[in-house]
């Protein structure tokens, strides 16, 4: 039986307007209810063309207007392993598209150090820095309030790939993910620290996306076949926030 008749919460858009809008508002509510219930809100976003209008969005003053930016902290869950200013970046994406907008203080902006040739101390740095900031208590998974993710079309979440060794990291926060088929090596967030958080919201969209987001809701949870399936066990924790292309094969 398919999960999108219990456990599953997902809205449903027409284009990427307002897919962006959604997000924005999802965004703005965790934000707010974080800062009711601890005075700060920790976040960690994604790259990749789906969140841009999202962005751009939290570029706009009567936008970003309506957050204390002092209680954001800011992270990232994945980076590829490139020049921070270079097309490829996550960071670069949002600092292009709202960093350079939003008055957030830049010791609450925690990026990945991709690029320096040691992946390896880069993980570590980011993942230090994180405990630095979060505080997690000894042998515990920060909480982040919320997470920000998109979806491959091959199920892939963050830098965490179908039938790769970052599936099964269990004990780091964070690890390097060595270059796949020519691409960038990459740094990201791992499984245990992603479904620690207290919401998570995967945005989708594309119709390259739709027979991907059919099968994920139809067949028995295979995280090495489609990594997403890893947040399975803390689903009703996911927002899913998919436009019509995407949606096109669901019920």
């Amino acid at each position: 039986m398919s999960v999108l008749e219990d456990k599953t919460h997902m809205i449903r858009v027409r284009d990427s307007e307002e897919l962006a809008q959604q997000a924005l508002e999802h965004f703005f509510e965790v934000y707010r209810q974080s800062l009711q219930q601890r005075d700060c809100f920790y976040t960690a976003i994604s790259g990749g063309h789906t969140p841009v209008l999202f962005y751009k969005k939290l570029a706009q003053p009567e936008i970003y207007a309506r957050f204390d930016w002092d209680k954001v902290q800011l992270f990232w869950v994945d980076e590829r392993c490139v020049q921070p200013d270079g097309k490829d970046s996550n960071f670069g994406l949002a600092a292009r598209t709202f960093l350079q907008s939003v008055p957030i203080p830049p010791q609450n902006v925690h990026r990945v150090s991709g690029e320096i040739e040691n992946y390896r101390q880069a993980a570590k740095d980011y993942e230090e820095e994180i405990r630095r900031t979060m505080n997690p208590a000894d042998g515990r998974q920060p909480v982040f309030d919320l997470i920000v993710l998109g979806m491959g079309a091959d199920g892939h979440i963050g830098s965490i790939f179908p039938n790769t060794y970052a599936l099964f990291d269990t004990d780091s926060m964070v690890r390097t993910v060595y270059r796949l088929e020519g691409g960038h090596s990459r740094i990201t967030l791992t499984i245990p620290v992603l479904k620690a958080a207290r919401d998570l919201m995967i945005l989708v969209s594309g119709p390259e996306k739709a027979q991907t987001l059919k099968s994920i809701f139809n067949i028995e949870p295979d995280p090495v076949l489609y990594p997403v399936h890893a947040l399975w066990p803390v689903l009703h924790k996911v927002t899913w926030i998919v436009d019509e292309a995407a949606a096109a094969l669901l019920p």
